[in-house]
């Protein structure tokens, strides 16, 4: 179980647990003031809760193709405070986008990355962290499908995978307009990529965060965004 500021996350059935990766995308993200939100393998329901908590005139709707793992995410919106506007769904993009009429002004996702790499002995992990399921250009596809005009899709992305996803969003119509490059410590390389796309070409915005300056001194940046959850923020 993680305890967030106005809410709590239990995981026990679920593969993949709260990380950095998607607190971060969760803190970072635009969220509309109103309208439509899909968060794309919500997993625990992090994303959902975090984008609920942040605007409270937003409906989301969370995809999950795992059985137990959305059984849980129902179970932590049900129990959050923001259970009126959050619908969990055991289904995959792929489905629901051949299905669905709805448009939404912010897709978001914490996408699974790993193509070729050594399969993990757990199916369930394999699922979440491999992109056999949701491929970078099924997740392209059908959120340029599920967008408004002026919808924008938000994801978290290692930088090499983010090089790539890039490249494969431009042949779908939408182009990267910012980003935030996360490094652990002042003295490491970028590790992961917060980017931010949409139908309308213009100048990215592109900016770096530092997590932290030593082992577990947080720069006051990171402390900033996401002070909103954390309970030690």
């Amino acid at each position: 179980m993680f305890r967030f500021k106005q809410f709590v996350v239990r995981q026990q059935q679920c593969a993949m647990k709260v990380g950095t990766d998607g607190v971060l995308l969760g803190s970072w993200c635009r969220v509309p003031v109103e309208g439509r939100v899909l968060d794309v393998g919500t997993g625990t329901g992090l994303l959902a809760l975090m984008v609920a908590q942040r605007s409270l005139k937003v409906d989301i709707t969370a995809l999950e193709i795992d059985r137990e793992a959305s059984l849980q995410a129902m179970e932590n919106c049900q129990k959050s405070p923001w259970r009126e506007r959050i619908k969990v769904l055991h289904t995959s993009l792929q489905e629901f986008g051949e299905m669905s009429a709805d448009r939404f002004d912010m897709v978001v996702c914490n996408p699974p990355y790993f193509d070729r790499s050594l399969r993990c002995p757990d199916k369930k992990r394999t699922t979440a962290r491999h992109s056999e399921t949701l491929s970078f250009d099924d997740l392209l596809h059908f959120s340029a499908v599920l967008l408004k005009k002026e919808g924008s899709l938000s994801v978290v992305l290692p930088e090499k995978e983010s090089e790539v996803f890039k490249d494969k969003a431009v042949d779908k119509g939408l182009f990267l307009c910012r980003q935030m490059n996360v490094l652990p410590t002042p003295k490491k390389d970028v590790k992961r990529r917060l980017m931010e796309f949409s139908f309308e070409k213009k100048e990215l915005e592109a900016r770096n965060l530092v997590i932290e300056t030593e082992r577990h001194i947080y720069t006051e940046e990171y402390k900033n965004l996401t002070q909103d959850f954390y309970l030690n923020f």
